[in-house]
């Protein structure tokens, strides 16, 4: 077979980090449609030193640091490919310079409206050390959330209270595109990370709604102008936001106020997760790697390849932990769902059939997907090509998303 018609495809994000070798019809017309920033390099230590010596907007984290008592750091959970244990050491030097002791910090997982994590995760996440020498919560947002006021789009904003017990403010997190707030990172480490279940209902039921809002669509956004409103009354000091490669490795760096280093991330973020347009597609195999565990992202990024006339969307689900516990957006029941939950109610657009391959296979995961029995399902590559070559047979023209959970078309985002 010839190699032009194999792609490999990251898979196993926080379980080793491998890939899958996808193989198709050598008569197939086989498009890979990476984004431009997929094999960028990995920063140096000498580079990750830099940004945090040259902050946007604020002060070092070291002359933050003098003379205050109590540090919060933030950080985001399983739904985002940030390797914070990477980024961990700098901020603990830096708040030694500054004089603050390990017992004055504590690490506060923003899940926002997810599922907690555990000792499993929390390790994944920030290294086998930091859960023994520091303190380290899940955020709940039903409880301990200390009311802060009304933003000016109406949005009643309380947040974890453990946070705002301290005062000195740090994040850590990654920028990628998001389909309403239009990338991620900044200001959401705050809301809806660390915020509670009314003011994330009061943000993402009314403000997702209006047209600004969308993927990569930053400057006008309603929604993300109400979380800047939130990171500013919440007084979040510093946030650390990294852009990433298919590898998940660190390709830039922005440090310093959560407003002003998320402006110039964006910015670049928009050119390093863009891809080209491919239009008319019989297929489109959308593998889902950085947010695997939110795999229902993926198909609005990957109907819009698809024939008009309709064609067979493919979803790479490879994740042991299933799909995330979302308490406002999930369902908990055949009837029954989180504040935010609408029953889906057929397949995604432009699709004539929909088939998951999930070695691990979450069922009940699938319904922010489409609905349970309209899905096909497969546990190997082996039994999807399969079935497509007696669909297509000699001939057809397919579409690749290396990680369709954070790439996006650029002619046919929200810009």
């Amino acid at each position: 077979m010839d190699k032009s018609k194999r792609v490999r495809v990251p898979q196993m994000a926080w379980y080793g980090d491998t890939e899958l070798e996808l193989y198709f019809p050598d008569s197939w017309e086989v498009i890979p449609c990476y984004m431009r920033g997929h094999n960028a390099p990995p920063l140096n230590e000498d580079k990750i030193r830099k940004a945090f010596h040259n902050p946007i907007g604020s002060k070092t984290i070291r002359e933050l640091a003098k003379g205050k008592k109590e540090v919060a750091i933030l950080f985001d959970d399983m739904t985002r490919p940030t390797p914070t244990s990477l980024l961990i050491p700098y901020v603990l030097e830096e708040l030694a310079a500054g004089g603050i002791p390990d017992d004055n910090v504590r690490f506060i997982a923003a899940i926002g409206a997810h599922g907690s994590m555990n000792g499993i995760d929390f390790r994944k996440k920030l290294g086998d050390d930091v859960m023994g020498r520091f303190l380290v919560y899940n955020h709940n947002p039903y409880e301990n959330c200390t009311p802060l006021g009304v933003s000016s789009r109406g949005t009643p904003i309380s947040v974890n209270s453990e946070f705002m017990s301290c005062d000195l403010k740090i994040g850590i997190g990654c920028i990628v595109p998001h389909q309403m707030s239009g990338f991620g990172g900044g200001a959401k480490i705050v809301l809806p990370g660390i915020a509670s279940m009314d003011t994330i209902d009061a943000n993402h039921a009314r403000l997702c709604l209006f047209p600004t809002a969308g993927i990569c669509r930053y400057e006008d956004n309603v929604l993300e102008q109400d979380i800047i409103e939130a990171v500013r009354m919440a007084g979040l000091d510093v946030k650390i936001d990294a852009i990433l490669n298919l590898k998940r490795e660190i390709t830039a760096l922005f440090v310093g106020d959560p407003v002003e280093e998320h402006k110039e991330g964006v910015k670049l973020a928009r050119e390093h997760y863009a891809t080209d347009m491919v239009r008319d597609c019989d297929i489109v195999v959308a593998n889902c790697y950085s947010k695997a565990n939110e795999a229902c992202l993926a198909p609005p990024i990957a109907s819009p390849l698809l024939s008009s006339n309709g064609g067979d969307m493919v979803l790479t689900v490879v994740t042991p932990e299933g799909q995330i516990t979302h308490y406002f957006y999930r369902s908990f029941g055949r009837k029954f769902g989180g504040r935010g939950w609408v029953p889906k109610t057929g397949l995604p657009n432009n699709t004539k059939r929909l088939t998951i391959m999930a070695p691990y296979s979450d069922r009940v995961g699938s319904d922010w997907i489409a609905p349970y029995n309209s899905i096909n399902w497969a546990k190997s590559w082996e039994e999807v090509i399969q079935e497509l070559k007696v669909r297509y047979g000699n001939k057809a023209k397919v579409a690749v998303i290396p990680d369709a959970t954070v790439q996006y078309f650029s002619d046919v985002s929200n810009d």
